[in-house]
């Protein structure tokens, strides 16, 4: 799965850590995703939509996409 959360999360000049402490994850979680080396669970999927204020489908989809 591909995804733009690195993009999403430079717009809004967060770091990594803050975007981590907004969604409840750690760090290490936000770069594994944003390196496509984890994929997230549903809920946490659905946490960094809400976030962004987007569709889960606006930020993760199939890869060559």
């Amino acid at each position: 799965m591909q995804n733009d959360l690195s993009k999403r999360r430079e717009d809004e000049g967060l770091s990594q850590g803050e975007l981590a402490e907004a969604v409840g994850v750690t760090r290490q979680t936000i770069n594994a995703i944003e390196r496509n080396r984890y994929d997230p669970s549903l809920e946490l999927a659905f946490k960094l939509a809400a976030h962004f204020n987007c569709s889960i489908e606006d930020i993760f989809g199939p890869e060559g996409q």
